[in-house]
């Protein structure tokens, strides 16, 4: 399979002259050979292979250290972390951490 660049602007649809040449191309690159990059050939079977049994064992040997806890909290304090997006979960125990270690914060609470 080829590379096939086509520059269009934002905003711009391709004309269907366009398009047709677009989708010619598209096809003609289908029949081409791959091309390799030599600083990075094709895995070898071999190489799969070995790549295969050490996702397996990575697989066998992986453990979540971090236990799953439930907690209640606030409706209002937990849309502010979702707010935060993807991942927030982990800025949570963060700030849980950062809160843990620092005496201030714990002594205000009690």
């Amino acid at each position: 399979m080829g590379i096939i660049i086509s520059t269009i602007k934002v905003g711009q649809k391709p004309t269907k002259e366009e398009r047709k040449q677009m989708k010619a191309e598209i096809k003609a690159a289908k029949k081409l050979p791959p091309v390799y990059d030599p600083d990075c050939p094709p895995s070898t079977p071999q190489a799969l292979a070995e790549f295969a049994a050490m996702a397996r064992e990575r697989k066998k040997n992986k453990h979540n250290p971090l236990p799953i806890v439930a907690l209640r909290i606030q409706p209002e304090v937990l849309a502010k972390y979702k707010s935060l997006g993807r991942g927030y979960s982990g800025i949570m125990a963060d700030v849980l951490a950062a809160a843990a270690d620092n005496p201030e914060i714990l002594s205000k609470l009690r």
